[in-house]
């Protein structure tokens, strides 16, 4: 039976939970709740985790596979990637103070599949991490991990209203989605660097 460490499990939460980026969330819902009433946006928020929960495991499960056998795509090169896309979404959202703008004329069907669910929340980084993750912290504390930081995130959904009234209230909303462009801008230039030194191996 696989030992689950406590540091690596919070480590590898943490990893997730910055990759999956609850703040952005926040303010995404709290932005449609001018197109939507709270109802719908809650529906949204559980439909999106549902659909990115099952996209994760699916490639936790079969990424290798998929990437290796069915697209022929090494591993690093998939790393070096999603790690230029995720560069990019962090500078954006440091810069720019948002990391995705979506369209007006999107049904709930629509944005609780794409962009929400893949890929605000099952996006490049967080899919690497579930194809890579267990190579590093194992098997169970990685299914352990994304799970709850899929749960930590539909939380902030699910509250957007109240959180963001807080945060807003406060002036924290944009530094915050800033500061987290800074972490996930950080983790995609580790996730070349990592692809990069698999190539060279």
């Amino acid at each position: 039976m696989e030992t689950i460490s406590f540091k690596l499990l919070l480590s590898c939460f943490v990893a997730f939970v910055a990759l999956v980026n609850p703040i952005q969330k926040v303010f995404v819902i709290t932005s449609l709740q001018q197109q939507f009433d709270i109802k719908s946006t809650k529906i949204i928020a559980v439909k999106a985790s549902i659909t990115a929960l099952i996209i994760l495991l699916f490639f936790y499960l079969v990424g290798n596979i998929v990437l290796n056998y069915v697209f022929r795509i090494e591993l690093y090169a998939f790393q070096i990637t999603c790690g230029v896309v995720l560069f990019y979404n962090g500078l954006s959202g440091l810069q720019k103070g948002m990391f995705l703008k979506l369209e007006r004329n999107m049904t709930i069907r629509d944005i609780s599949a794409v962009p929400i669910a893949m890929p605000m929340i099952a996006g490049p980084a967080t899919i690497t991490a579930a194809v890579t993750f267990y190579a590093d912290y194992g098997h169970v504390v990685t299914i352990i991990s994304i799970v709850a930081a899929l749960a930590v995130n539909l939380v902030f959904m699910l509250y957007a209203n109240k959180i963001g009234t807080v945060l807003s209230k406060y002036n924290l909303m944009n530094p915050l989605v800033r500061i987290f462009g800074l972490i996930v801008a950080t983790i995609g230039t580790q996730m070349v660097l990592n692809g990069i030194r698999g190539f060279i191996a």
